[in-house]
């Protein structure tokens, strides 16, 4: 998705997350690697964030959490933010990146957020 609709204006944005299994110890260079490597990621990564699964919670998940009423579960889950900000969307892990309802989302996102044609 974040090189197909990159240029449309789509931003993909990680946050990794060791709540879940223990997934993610190592340092942002060593989780980058392999994110890299595993799933051929190329799009931002931010330090890891806590999610609220274990009470703590980063500010990032308490906006998108509060503006959702869903915080992650589990690895994969997806938010959806328009371009001026306001939370539209939440998708669990299950949710794939070809799922239509999310695709559909993100063209309507995308639609909003394009500027007028001449």
């Amino acid at each position: 998705l974040h090189e197909r609709l990159g240029p449309r204006g789509l931003v993909v944005l990680g946050f990794p997350s060791n709540e879940f299994g223990g997934q993610e110890p190592g340092e942002p260079g060593e989780i980058r690697a392999f994110c890299t490597e595993r799933y051929s990621v190329t799009f931002p990564l931010y330090a890891k964030t806590v999610t609220g699964r274990e009470g703590a919670i980063s500010d990032v998940f308490r906006l998108l959490g509060q503006a959702t009423g869903s915080l992650p579960t589990w690895n994969f889950c997806k938010y959806l933010v328009g371009a001026d900000g306001t939370v539209l969307g939440f998708f669990p892990g299950d949710v794939t990146p070809e799922d239509p309802a999310l695709l559909a989302a993100i063209e309507d996102a995308l639609v909003e957020a394009a500027p007028p044609k001449a």
